[in-house]
């Protein structure tokens, strides 16, 4: 319940349900709240909610440090990413690379952000170089605020571009049948931006594109995705 509050963005209403419990709140609720809270840029409670779960001895997961961090990079404030990351390193707690990877012609191929590694990179960089002037024609714009380092625009841009799940999409689009569907599995959860290119790309394409997440699955067909824009 206090997921779907804050999905929403009624935190006062979720501060109420907690101070309601009976309970105090565990390592779940807090990181739940920490999650919306960057998705609806509350600073505050944001900061309330981390102090909370980094004050937990067992807590050494990371996506909690990384979210926090997330949200004081989104608001410029890199001292303050500096301290979490410095907290995460005198806890002991490693930030998880994100890939992604494809079944095909029941091989697994798997893939990092900006990889350079697998045998058909060039090919697949050029797949995903005609598919960025098709997106952009469709009227997409890369959201460059996901990018949360220090660094200009145009090495942003080139980030997004080849993140671990769109290499993986590329690769499929490259080596399966025309019209047959995509299945992309990634170890953490999809990016605002690739979530919006890999709508378009299912519209151009005409193509089924599965992406399961660490969240859920998303269905993209002709432009739309089943979680409605709602992950």
């Amino acid at each position: 319940m206090i997921d779907l509050l804050c999905r929403c963005g009624q935190f006062g209403e979720a501060e109420k349900l907690m101070n309601e419990m009976l309970f105090e709140p565990d390592e779940i609720i807090l990181s739940s709240i920490l999650r919306s809270c960057r998705v609806h840029k509350n600073q505050d409670l944001a900061k309330r909610a981390a102090d909370a779960l980094f004050g937990m001895e067992v807590l050494r997961d990371a996506a909690p440090y990384v979210n926090m961090s997330n949200i004081y990079a989104e608001a410029g404030q890199w001292e303050d990413v500096s301290k979490v990351k410095k907290a995460m390193k005198d806890r002991g707690v490693r930030k998880v690379t994100a890939y992604s990877w494809v079944e095909v012609n029941h091989n697994v191929h798997v893939f990092t952000a900006n990889d350079r590694t697998h045998p058909q990179i060039e090919d697949i960089r050029k797949k995903i170089d005609v598919l960025w002037t098709k997106m952009e024609k469709e009227g997409y714009k890369p959201d460059t605020s996901v990018i949360l380092q220090n660094v200009n625009e145009d090495v942003k841009v080139e980030s997004l571009k080849y993140h671990s799940e769109r290499l993986a999409i590329a690769f499929a689009l490259t080596n399966t049948p025309e019209g047959s569907p995509i299945v992309v599995m990634k170890n953490l959860r999809a990016c605002v931006d690739c979530h919006v290119a890999i709508k378009i790309i299912s519209k151009i394409v005409g193509r089924d594109i599965i992406v399961r997440d660490s969240s859920r699955f998303h269905h993209f067909r002709d432009g739309c995705c089943s979680c409605g824009d709602y992950w």
